[in-house]
């Protein structure tokens, strides 16, 4: 074999030696999940109902919506984010009419985007006081692979939906956390 040939031959080795390699750190940057891919906006309202599932101490007349990315007054209403741009779907789950404060949010998040920095910022942003006459005592969010989770009530609705998920995800991303004490110097007005 002639020198030029094995040069040749020992450079495209190395090109795919460096490929492999690459491509294994690039999938072992993908944030695992045991959640199935979501692929619609109805994946995320079908993910609510598995969380609520064997949850039988939920609030009664609990109602599953669907929000467009694309109206920033509902999006803000439901995460605390200024808008959906972010965002490529988005589910909410809350009573009909109660007079207890509970919502449980899911978003899917567009490719590119960090799941774990929206989570931060809807637990941030959210306004625990949003339903004027009643507040929630805890905020949870967390994400995991490109959910996004945020659920706010009592500790006694908050803690086992949030468990659920987290349960449910198998791996999570940072976990954000607030009690009525660190929010309760926000003035809603404000939100």
């Amino acid at each position: 074999m002639k020198k030029q040939t094995k040069i040749i031959i020992a450079i495209v080795a190395i090109i795919a030696v460096v490929a492999i390699i690459l491509a294994i750190v690039v999938l072992n940057m993908q944030p695992k999940t045991n959640l199935k891919p979501i692929e619609t906006a109805e994946d995320l309202s079908q993910l609510i109902e598995e969380v609520y599932e064997g949850q039988d101490n939920l609030l009664s007349s609990l109602n599953t919506t669907i929000v467009e990315t694309s109206d920033a007054n509902s999006v803000q209403a439901v995460t605390g984010l200024e808008n959906g741009d972010s965002l490529e779907f988005l589910a909410v789950s809350e009573p009909m009419m109660s007079s207890q404060a509970y919502s449980f949010v899911l978003a899917k998040v567009k490719d590119g985007v960090d799941a774990n920095n929206i989570a931060k910022m809807m637990s941030e942003q959210i306004n625990p006081a949003k339903w004027i006459c009643v507040s929630a005592e805890k905020i949870y969010a967390t994400s995991s692979g490109d959910v996004v989770c945020l659920v706010m009530a009592s500790e006694e609705w908050a803690k086992p939906i949030y468990e659920k998920f987290k349960q449910l995800a198998g791996s999570i991303g940072q976990e954000y956390e607030k009690t009525e004490s660190d929010f309760s110097s926000v003035d809603p007005m404000e939100q």
